[in-house]
């Protein structure tokens, strides 16, 4: 990762490329939170998550104006690193979570949809831990005018609340939370080994 991240840090247009990557996935996170919500019971922190996630998305959208003005207008294939392993990433995550949850806790069609959104967005904030830490700490080794600390500080936020969402949820939902997050580790690893060909194909070295 770290060496991936240094790669692409060092070129423009491969940097831009990620930020928007970054930011589609920011935005799907928030769309999945959204679309996951109950007609009614709807929480406080849930709504947080939402907008926050937007929030990111578009701060990480603005930040591609300190690289460039030219590219990543949008999130066309072309402007996004992976595209394809990027936009089944957390797509199979929801799905594959949602088959084990319906298998182990036997919810509802509504009480599925909250399940899932906990358990997915707990995985994707102890991936976005790791991520973008490392992600800051090599914008700082270039003296990178783009910053993530903002977005490090949130995230940091968003998982201590998930785990708290989660202990109501269930008493023992760390051994299920266990097997989610075998199932994003394999898939984030596709996204990064497809990003890697990438990044590291003739045009980028």
């Amino acid at each position: 990762m770290y060496n991936l991240l240094e790669k692409i840090v060092q070129h423009n247009e491969t940097h831009a490329r990620w930020l928007n990557t970054l930011s589609y996935m920011e935005n799907a996170g928030a769309r999945k939170i959204s679309a996951c919500e109950h007609p009614s019971e709807v929480n406080l922190i849930q709504l947080k998550h939402a907008a926050e996630e937007h929030r990111h998305a578009y701060y990480l959208k603005k930040q591609i104006l300190k690289i460039t003005s030219s590219i990543c207008e949008n999130y066309r294939n072309k402007e996004l690193l992976a595209s394809i392993a990027t936009r089944q990433y957390l797509h199979n995550l929801d799905i594959k979570t949602c088959k084990y949850l319906r298998e182990v806790f036997h919810l509802n069609k509504e009480e599925l949809k909250y399940a899932a959104y906990l358990f997915v967005t707990y995985a994707i904030e102890v991936r976005a831990d790791e991520l973008y830490p490392v992600y800051q700490e090599i914008l700082t080794k270039y003296s990178s005018k783009i910053m993530v600390k903002s977005i490090i500080l949130e995230e940091e936020g968003h998982l201590e609340e998930m785990v708290s969402q989660l202990d109501k949820f269930s008493p023992d939902w760390k051994i299920h939370a266990e097997y989610i997050l075998k199932i994003e580790n394999n898939l984030h690893d596709q996204w990064i080994k497809s990003i890697s060909q990438e990044v590291f194909q003739e045009n980028y070295v």
